[in-house]
């Protein structure tokens, strides 16, 4: 029987705890731990997490991106601010990730980017669709159908794609369609920015 393939993640970071706690949290990868010039000389890691000092992020961020621009990249701290975190993603970043996010919320997160989207702590995520969303105001109604508005409810409440698609019984693919199909109705560029006007046309909807 073949062996399912396990996806390659580059780990920087100093801290040997975090590192095998990463470890521990994504047992279906394989979590290698690397120095910034090791990363460079990798080319089949899925992505990169980046656990380092703030004075030393944004040098290395912007390394790793004139080497490799479709580099997925994760970044690990622990400032909330939401300017920060604008900067981060601005500065190419997939994701960012709090150093106390659960078990549960780092598996999301690679999972998350790992289909090609931004992942960010949800107190941000407003925020970000101001810096990353197309200002033209969207449809005052938008059409969607029972399957769709399934699709809708569980991006809202944070599931992943392969959730999200064992919760409704269908492939993984098929909710990546939906998704692709949802991202052109709202007219959005992902799906952080799909999740919060959603959440946005319920509450419209609750106050009428």
């Amino acid at each position: 029987m073949t062996e399912p393939h396990r996806p390659r993640i580059g780990v920087v970071s100093a801290d040997a705890l975090r590192v095998e706690g990463l470890r521990a949290v994504l047992e279906h990868c394989d979590l290698l731990q690397l120095t910034a010039p090791d990363i460079l000389r990798e080319d089949d890691l899925a992505m990169v997490l980046i656990d380092t000092r703030e004075e030393d992020l944004f040098a290395m961020m912007a390394a790793f991106r004139r080497a490799r621009p479709s580099m997925r990249l994760i970044v690990l701290g622990n400032r909330t601010e939401p300017a920060f975190i604008q900067r981060v993603v601005g500065s190419g970043a997939k994701g960012y990730l709090l150093h106390t996010a659960t078990a549960r919320e780092i598996l999301m997160a690679v999972d998350v980017v790992g289909d090609g989207s931004i992942w960010a702590p949800r107190k941000v995520l407003a925020s970000l669709i101001d810096t990353y969303s197309p200002t033209d105001p969207r449809p005052p109604e938008i059409k969607l159908t029972p399957r769709e508005r399934e699709v809708i409810d569980l991006l809202i409440a944070g599931r992943a794609n392969r959730e999200i698609a064992s919760t409704l019984g269908v492939e993984t693919k098929t909710v990546k369609s939906h998704v692709g199909r949802l991202l052109q109705k709202f007219g959005v560029p992902n799906r952080v920015a799909l999740t919060v006007r959603a959440l946005e046309m319920q509450v419209n909807a609750r106050k009428h």
